[in-house]
């Protein structure tokens, strides 16, 4: 598993948090030299996703401080390993939750190194060589080319960053249900917000009735008339769940608060499924009566492996699914973390990683 310790050599320029109150500052660090096995990419952007919020407050206490975060990260390769034959500079390309596995266990055998019990994430955790990994919220990053993708070409790079990470949250479960191969089927997304507007999008192309499931009344003309959902439930509403009631083969679950899950496992066919990959800081509300009278089942999944990364890439290529943004600058990650909070975002912010450069190449005013 273990690769020759490269040197930490390079200056890097960045940003991270230094302590719990999660404020980000420019951080200049050190990178290893790109080793044998490694591309060096130029990070044009990188989304902000919740769970970067979360590390740079240590809400789950596993923070190793100075943390630079940053999981969807596109950019292009500047240099290429010896042993790197898929890769060539030049190549647009992204990188997603994982930096390292053991590379030997039966889940990194078979396309699941998200479940490797030696996974290490792309910031904050500990790499091959015993470093601390460093995120996208930095303009370069040497990255393992076993965890690296391509991006099609008719994929811009700024909207197709957080595929990285909420694009292949969604379409793992869907791809194990078998979704992206089937047409027809009635499926539910729970949530729309930046997991499951891209599950609305993912579910659409495969060809499928989708209904959206929220407790904002407000988000039923964005569901139907710009994502293209079917129908849309509220919730909060106990006629249009009767209404609902066994009506839907599949239930996608993004919603990170802490809600039963009782009235929403009654909308499922018998036999149906639901997965959930939204992480409330508290339990579920699961009543037993729905399951049992409904044969139904709940499953959770986390990401996906780099093969079905690999695939989602080129699926949204194929169908020309990306991500609805808002574009954010370095100097205003402050403030788009405090929105992203506040869940005051359509659907995910972006960060120009080059504008920094722009910026500082602009003339002072006279």
């Amino acid at each position: 598993m273990a690769q020759t310790t490269p040197n930490h050599t390079q200056t890097v320029s960045g940003w991270a948090a230094h302590d719990p109150s999660g404020k980000i500052t420019p951080f200049v660090f050190k990178r290893r030299e790109n080793g044998i096995n490694d591309v060096t990419i130029k990070v044009l952007y990188c989304g902000i996703c919740h769970t970067d919020l979360h590390f740079a407050k240590n809400d789950w206490g596993m923070t190793m401080y100075p943390v630079v975060p940053g999981h969807e990260i596109t950019g292009l390769i500047t240099k290429v390993g010896s042993n790197v034959k898929e890769f060539k500079e030049g190549d647009r390309v992204g990188v997603g939750c994982l930096a390292a596995t053991c590379l030997e266990c039966e889940f990194c055998k078979s396309s699941q190194e998200n479940y490797c019990d030696q996974l290490q994430f792309t910031y904050n955790g500990i790499f091959w060589d015993g470093s601390i990994t460093y995120g996208g919220y930095s303009k370069m990053l040497v990255a393992d080319h076993r965890y690296v993708v391509h991006i099609p070409e008719n994929l811009p790079l700024d909207a197709t960053a957080p595929l990285l990470c909420a694009g292949v949250t969604v379409f793992t479960p869907m791809k194990d249900h078998k979704l992206h191969k089937t047409t027809g089927k009635k499926i539910g997304v729970v949530g729309l917000g930046g997991l499951g507007h891209v599950a609305v999008k993912f579910g659409k192309a495969f060809g499928h009735h989708v209904t959206v499931i929220s407790t904002s009344p407000a988000k039923e003309k964005e569901a139907k008339e710009h994502l293209g959902a079917d129908d849309f439930l509220v919730s909060t509403d106990p006629q249009q769940l009767q209404k609902g009631k066994r009506t839907l083969d599949f239930i996608l679950n993004t919603v990170s608060a802490k809600h039963s899950l009782g009235s929403i496992l009654e909308l499922l066919k018998v036999n149906g499924t639901m997965v959930v990959v939204g992480a409330p800081d508290q339990p579920f509300e699961l009543p037993s009566f729905p399951l049992i009278f409904g044969k139904r089942a709940v499953k959770g999944s986390v990401i996906g492996g780099i093969s079905e990364t690999r695939e989602m890439m080129n699926l949204c290529g194929k169908h020309n699914i990306t991500c609805d943004i808002e574009l954010t600058t370095p100097d205003k990650i402050n403030e788009a973390l405090d929105r992203v909070a506040k869940n005051d975002v359509r659907y995910r912010f972006v960060i120009d990683i080059a504008a920094a450069d722009a910026k500082a190449r602009m003339p002072s005013k006279l």
